[in-house]
C-alpha cells in the first residue's frame, strides 16, 4: 500500500507519497529523519541517506518525470527531481510529489526533516 511522508525545509513543507516496492519500505524503516538538502545540477535536489537502501527486487525507471523521488543507488542517496531527467543505471523511483515540484526550485542547502504522515 502506498505510504504518505512529509518533507520539510526552510519554508517548504510537501507531501509525497511513495510507492509500495522493496526499496521503498526499507526508506520507511529510517524514518523520521532530520538531514541535509541541497541542490544538485540544474534539475534536482539530493539528501544523503544515513546508510544504503536495499536494491532487491528493484526494477529500472520507466517514464522518467519531474516530481520524482528516486534513490540513487550508487551514492546512497535520494534524489527530488525538479527538472526533466533521463534513465540512468542505478536510479530507482521510490514515488512522486504530491503537488509538484515548486518546493524544491528554492536553491541553498538546508536542514531537512522527512517524516511519515499517518
Amino acid at each position: 500500500m502506498p505510504q504518505k511522508i512529509q518533507f520539510s525545509f526552510a519554508d517548504q513543507s510537501f507531501t509525497a507519497t511513495l510507492q509500495d516496492n522493496p526499496t521503498a519500505r526499507d526508506f520507511l524503516r529510517l524514518l523520521p529523519l532530520d538531514l541535509k538538502i541541497e541542490d544538485y545540477g540544474t534539475n534536482e535536489k539530493i539528501v544523503y541517506l544515513p546508510e544504503k537502501l536495499t536494491q532487491a527486487g528493484a526494477t529500472a525507471i520507466e517514464n522518467p518525470s519531474v516530481g520524482d523521488i528516486c534513490y540513487f543507488a550508487p551514492w546512497g542517496n535520494l534524489a527530488l527531481y525538479h527538472g526533466s531527467y533521463g534513465n540512468y543505471p542505478g536510479l530507482i523511483r521510490l514515488g512522486k510529489l504530491d503537488g509538484g515540484p515548486a518546493p524544491l526550485l528554492k536553491k541553498g542547502t538546508f536542514p531537512l526533516q522527512i517524516t511519515i504522515l499517518s
